[in-house]
């Protein structure tokens, strides 16, 4: 855990709350002093997290709380416009993202929970 030595962690949840490929949680990350809507998936048995937007515009990607990826599970679906994005790292592999990716927030899971990784003045709610 060096790569972690000196930032705070914040609980998110419980590791059992995010399936692979299934529901995903959303919470609310303090960047600069905004609260903005974030979110944490299980994919490939390793949990991502990023802000609630869409690359295209700032829209929020789920369809219904938590449903974040499309019918088949492989890929990141937004709502709005039909945008996929990879779930492992956010990048957008079509639709109107037009190139522009999902920002990618740092987690950790351990001793079966997650939790994000806070730089500078940024928190979890």
């Amino acid at each position: 855990m060096a790569a972690t030595a000196g930032l705070n962690r914040r609980l998110i949840c419980d590791s059992d709350a995010l399936v692979d490929g299934g529901h995903g949680l959303r919470f609310t990350v303090d960047r600069s002093g905004i609260a903005e809507p974030a979110f944490a998936v299980r994919y490939r048995g390793q949990v991502h997290a990023f802000l609630n937007r869409c690359g295209h515009i700032p829209v929020e990607l789920d369809w219904q709380q938590g449903e974040f990826f499309d019918h088949s599970g492989l890929y990141l679906i937004c709502a709005t416009h039909g945008a996929l994005y990879a779930p492992d790292s956010g990048h957008c592999m079509g639709g109107r993202c037009n190139g522009k990716g999902l920002v990618a927030l740092s987690v950790l899971e351990d001793g079966g929970q997650i939790f994000l990784i806070e730089e500078g003045r940024q928190s979890v709610g």
